[in-house]
């Protein structure tokens, strides 16, 4: 049984709660925004927004206030991000120390995101630009998560089988982006319940999870 990380291609980071600790940043953001219109922001009205993609939740948040439009609501929560996103990021739990471990064994990572490439890029300037091989926002594509395309235009540009490539995801949209995909995925949900599936696996968190575990988590031949 061939379970060696080396047998994947590449390796893609959704950027929101999976690479960078952003979630406060939205969650602050989505509070301040609905607090105009009188409404006081829930846990779940933050678990049903989770993971976008941002014209939805310019949506709800729309009917919610019974004002405004849609877009109007999706540029005032980018543009309140945005500012908080010119501070520090704080890498999740484990991630920093995944991506180096990566990175030294040569294997392509990208950042695959549906937040705006404002966003991604504030996230790389704080990151470093050297780090991902590629990045993509909602921006880039014409379809953003829960649709595949994102990480498939990833694995384009990379010239990588995405169906040999690993997808690290916390949210039910994206890791119905993953899965739809062909990748394999592993799951690291925080606020959300997800299930494993023959692809997919499912962790707490990302601290000492080496490169050898994540592989062993995989039961199936990846050259399959």
């Amino acid at each position: 049984m061939d379970t060696s990380l080396q047998n994947f291609q590449a390796v893609f980071f959704d950027m929101d709660g999976t690479l960078v600790d952003t979630e406060p940043y939205w969650l602050e953001s989505e509070t301040e925004l609905m607090a105009r219109y009188g409404y006081a922001w829930t846990s779940d009205d933050q678990r049903h927004c989770l993971g976008g993609p941002l014209p939805r939740v310019g949506r709800y948040m729309h009917e919610l206030a019974q004002a405004e439009d849609p877009e109007f609501f999706v540029e005032e929560l980018v543009s309140l991000v945005s500012s908080k996103f010119s501070h520090s990021l704080n890498f999740m739990p484990g991630a920093r120390e995944l991506l180096n471990e990566i990175k030294s064994l040569g294997v392509p990572m990208g950042l695959v995101s549906a937040s705006p490439r404002v966003l991604v890029d504030a996230t790389l300037s704080n990151i470093g630009s050297d780090v991902f091989s590629v990045s993509i926002s909602s921006n880039d594509v014409r379809n953003s998560k829960p649709d595949p395309e994102s990480y498939l235009t990833a694995a384009t540009q990379l010239n990588v089988d995405i169906s040999k490539s690993l997808i690290l995801e916390d949210s039910l949209t994206g890791i119905s982006s993953a899965r739809a995909s062909g990748a394999w995925v592993l799951a690291i949900p925080h606020i959300v319940e997800v299930e494993a599936g023959p692809r997919t696996r499912v962790v707490d968190s990302l601290v000492d999870l080496s490169l050898a575990e994540i592989s062993s988590l995989f039961t199936e031949r990846m050259d399959a």
